[in-house]
């Protein structure tokens, strides 16, 4: 037995929180009968509907993607673009991806069915580490590696502190590669940083998303996450504690 907002955000139609209101709402029926008690728990055999649809059960999926560039981080696209989903064909469950990459991001990306898995991930709140390596233009000094650091103000704000690196220096071709490990998601977070301090990215990579590499995997590539991987998240979505 499961709390009946657990069943809804597991089905992939809301987020737990949303699933809690429908239920509030009246909008949500077991067995045919109008429940509004958070506390209800239902079994395999009981019978869900949500604002009139019935309740598709799903068994839960969490992918690994590394995405390549030139793919948009939906399910679908309106221009016709090819999208995340489009590498998990054999998946029968309505994925989605747990956050974004942009368009011309590379690197590590998870997809799932289980609503209320995603929506803890992303929650501002619990700052899950991000590592990204970064080509860009010029040879940044220390003391603009040291603003990174401390934080840049954006036009949404300064960025909270991130730990940087510069792994390489190609004086000939006045390139660098930079390495950034940030807590946020904001929009182009890390392009808009590096942008900020005079050194704008040529190439963008997420290398890992806290505990999880690419190890293993090239570019369009993807595996399932293991139990235990998954049950880690969890944990740091639960407790917002930092994996090193």
């Amino acid at each position: 037995m499961e709390r009946l907002q657990k069943v809804i955000a597991h089905a992939g139609i809301a987020s737990r929180r949303r699933a809690e209101q429908l239920i509030l709402e009246g909008k949500v029926k077991v067995n045919g009968k109008i429940v509004k008690e958070l506390g209800t728990k239902v079994g395999d055999h009981d019978q869900v509907e949500v604002e009139g649809i019935p309740l598709e059960r799903e068994e839960p999926v969490y992918l690994l993607l590394y995405k390549p560039t030139g793919v948009i981080s939906a399910v679908k696209d309106d221009k016709g673009r090819k999208v995340v989903t489009d590498f998990f064909p054999y998946i029968k469950q309505r994925i989605y991806p747990v956050g974004r990459l942009d368009y011309d991001t590379s690197g590590l990306l998870l997809l799932t069915n289980d609503g209320e898995f995603a929506n803890s991930l992303m929650h501002p709140r619990y700052e899950i580490e991000k590592t990204y390596v970064a080509k860009v233009k010029g040879i940044p000094l220390r003391e603009k590696v040291k603003q990174l650091e401390r934080g840049i103000h954006l036009e949404d704000g300064k960025t909270a502190p991130a730990a940087v690196k510069v792994l390489s220096i190609d004086k000939k071709k006045q390139t660098s590669i930079v390495e950034m490990k940030i807590r946020e998601g904001r929009n182009r977070q890390v392009r808009r940083m590096l942008e900020a301090i005079g050194h704008p990215v040529l190439k963008l990579k997420r290398e890992r998303y806290a505990f999880l590499d690419l190890k293993g995997l090239s570019t369009g590539d993807s595996r399932e996450l293991s139990p235990h991987e998954v049950k880690q998240l969890r944990a740091l979505a639960q407790h917002g504690s930092h994996v090193k």
